[in-house]
């Protein structure tokens, strides 16, 4: 199947099996996520992968107690910077700069410029903007699931708060934002299950302007 053909594939599944997803495909999901691109390259974010049953069971509760929280096989919760500090913005372009082998002026003064203004913004200003990377990430890791055969749910209905004071993000300087439960669908009792896909025609989506 091409990509295409999985991405019609795929819907948000409401129900899972529980069925145990192979190591290597999760891996492959969460490999597309750190390989997404973000603004000037900081990955703003963290990936928290969750098996233990007694951790998602009290995420479930800050999910309003929607299934695929437990019966995933494994729970993604991406969570982002708090804000933007000049600690972790020099430590992304210190790992560049190591990893390339070489410094640049260009690149020396495009750093400058980035810690000037994101150290001049407030903190909620700065972690909408990370929040955001992690959203490009996601859209990756749910196209890789569906690549791989894997169902994926995209949640943002749980409640942050309760979700950051059970992983202990606040401590990491970090904010739940997005979940993305993985396993395989419960056709049985799943009602969206084999419903026809649904979305605008390209005469509706696509403007192209010559």
């Amino acid at each position: 199947m091409s990509l295409l053909e999985k991405l019609n594939w795929r819907y948000a599944s409401k129900a899972m099996n529980g069925q145990v997803v192979p190591q290597e495909k999760v891996d492959n999901i969460i490999e597309a996520a750190r390989l997404a691109p973000t603004s000037s390259g900081l990955q703003p974010f963290e990936v928290y992968v969750i098996t233990n049953p007694e951790i998602k069971e009290k995420i479930k509760g800050a999910a309003y107690n929607q299934s695929v929280v437990t019966d995933c096989s494994h729970l993604l919760v991406f969570a982002a910077w708090d804000t933007y500090t000049a600690e972790r913005i020099n430590h992304m372009f210190d790992l560049t700069n190591e990893k390339r082998g070489f410094t640049n002026e260009g690149f020396e003064a495009y750093r400058k410029n980035l810690l000037a203004n994101y150290t001049a913004k407030s903190a909620e200003d700065n972690y909408q903007h990370a929040a955001k990377q992690a959203y490009i990430a996601f859209g990756m890791s749910l196209a890789a699931a569906a690549f791989e055969g894997v169902d994926a749910t995209p949640m943002e209905g749980f409640n942050p708060a309760a979700v950051d004071e059970i992983l202990g993000l606040k401590a990491k300087g970090l904010k739940s934002t997005l979940l993305l439960p993985l396993g395989y669908r419960d056709v049985e009792k799943d009602w969206l299950a084999g419903l026809v896909k649904v979305r605008k025609s390209n005469e509706d989506f696509v403007t192209v302007i010559k």
